[in-house]
């Protein structure tokens, strides 16, 4: 098994990678392979991506961006997807993907800490995250705004 960087010719396996975590997770996927080329390898990349590879199969992947915090006076890795194909899940491929996250970040940003939401309802996760040591943040909630709203932003009279 090796951990390695997502290059531009690795999208198609990626978005496919990102579709399975949004139907394990029931969300909709709307990433098309050139949105991640154009967003991962673009002059501004937006995230980094890790590819966990067993031979020629994709068996994970994660994605990630950095994230700055003046209450922690440091840069993190935030990182917006995690997966791990079902016949790899307990042979902690997760930890080693979020290991990886954690050096990546370090080595472009100076990142001191991981960022990752979780939704409500999916336990399993929140049990997996507990057992690396991650704690729910009790003072804050994430809050969204897109669509619509945000086109609006800054128009009301």
């Amino acid at each position: 098994m090796r951990i390695r960087l997502a290059e531009s010719d690795d999208m198609a396996r990626l978005n496919a990678a990102m579709r399975a975590l949004s139907e394990t997770l029931g969300d909709p996927h709307r990433a098309t392979e050139d949105e991640l080329r154009r967003a991962g390898f673009g002059p501004h990349p937006a995230f980094q991506a890790l590819l966990a590879e067993a031979g020629a199969d994709l068996v994970g992947a994660a994605i990630f961006s950095p994230v700055f915090s003046t209450a922690r006076g440091m840069a993190g890795a935030y990182v917006s997807d995690l997966w791990v194909a079902a016949d790899q899940r307990g042979r902690r491929l997760g930890a080693r993907l979020l290991a990886a996250v954690r050096d990546e970040g370090r080595r472009l940003w100076g990142a001191g800490y991981l960022r990752v939401p979780v939704y409500n309802d999916n336990t399993r996760a929140q049990a997996f995250y507990a057992r690396l040591g991650f704690a729910p943040s009790d003072h804050e909630t994430i809050v969204v705004l897109d669509g619509a709203a945000l086109a609006a932003l800054g128009t009301e009279t």
